[in-house]
């Protein structure tokens, strides 16, 4: 699974962040992939996507950086496969509906004409 990871620098403070950064690494444990990440330099807050098999995998990198950053993550699809998804259940929606006749029957809770 992918993740947006949002963080937010505690008391505004990225240095912080950058010196744990320079002494240990990233800190990921294993079964976590970084891809990319994006600073917002006006709000102190930094981007990142990573990837892990569930969220629960992603704890102990949490963990080892909550005293200096709050977190907020969010799982998310690439674009690609989302709207393949959207696609599937919207055939399948419209598929569905082919099988009233025109005209002849109403779906449950429908109002009659």
């Amino acid at each position: 699974m992918l993740f947006m990871v949002i963080e937010q620098f505690r008391d505004g403070d990225p240095l912080a962040v950058r010196t744990r950064f320079r002494e240990r690494g990233r800190m990921l444990p294993d079964g976590v992939t970084y891809h990319a990440s994006w600073i917002d330099p006006s709000r102190a807050r930094c981007f990142q996507v990573m990837e892990a098999a569930d969220v629960d995998a992603l704890q102990p990198w949490l963990d080892a950086w909550n005293d200096l950053v709050e977190f907020e993550v969010i799982p998310v699809l690439p674009s690609a496969d989302y709207w393949a998804k959207l696609e599937s259940v919207t055939t399948l929606v419209s598929s569905n509906a082919s099988t009233f006749p025109t005209g002849s029957a109403r779906r449950p809770g429908e109002p009659a004409p």
